[in-house]
């Protein structure tokens, strides 16, 4: 079950979504939570399925004290790293948040501080603390939604399935038709028996 951090202080969860992919943004999301509402099937968002996410995050959106979700994109990624990237991320959308939080909750385990805001690495944290749980909603479904949205520009690789992740198919539409402005030069695109042209 699920609980909050500590309801006397005013507490911003923060997650991200997209760190293996191999196209897309890394988009993460910072939330703080209102201290009554009540989120019962509210969960770390990789155990929720599709429907549930879809009717979740409407709710945290509504009720939440304020959210904010930020996007960093491949090239940006390419410059700095993944991690690097990740952070930066977080940061974007905690400083875009309505009210300055107490104390930051951060889902795994690297972090950069984020002015004088006290924060604390979670491993695991979107499946222990609420305000964690439903910034990892907020952050896969907006960037599913947008992974959809540039499935149309590029639909041979499938986004709107795989979400730019590393399956076979998006693999073999790399192998096929070559890369896309959307995906990672940074990352290893084929497996290194399968040499790419960049």
């Amino acid at each position: 079950m699920l609980i909050r951090f500590n309801p006397s202080l005013i507490i911003a969860g923060t997650d991200e979504a997209g760190r293996g992919c191999l196209a897309g943004p890394v988009t993460a999301a910072a939330v703080i939570l209102d201290g009554h509402t009540e989120y019962k099937q509210l969960n770390d968002s990789k155990k929720l399925s599709v429907r549930l996410r879809n009717m979740i995050r409407p709710m945290i959106e509504q009720h939440a004290i304020c959210y904010s979700v930020a996007h960093l994109h491949p090239q940006t990624i390419d410059e700095i790293n993944i991690l690097n990237a990740s952070i930066e991320a977080m940061h974007h959308a905690l400083s875009d948040l309505k009210q300055n939080p107490e104390k930051i909750l951060v889902d795994g385990n690297r972090f950069k501080p984020y002015g004088a805001v006290p924060y604390e690495c979670v491993i695991k944290g979107d499946g222990k603390y609420l305000s964690i749980a439903a910034a990892s909603v907020l952050a896969k479904t907006y960037r599913d939604a947008y992974m959809e949205k540039i499935h149309e520009e590029y639909p041979m690789y499938n986004w709107k399935k795989n979400k730019g992740y590393p399956t076979a198919e998006h693999r073999e539409a790399i192998k096929k038709y070559g890369i896309s402005p959307y995906h990672r030069k940074s990352f290893q695109l084929l497996p290194k028996q399968l040499k790419l042209e960049l």
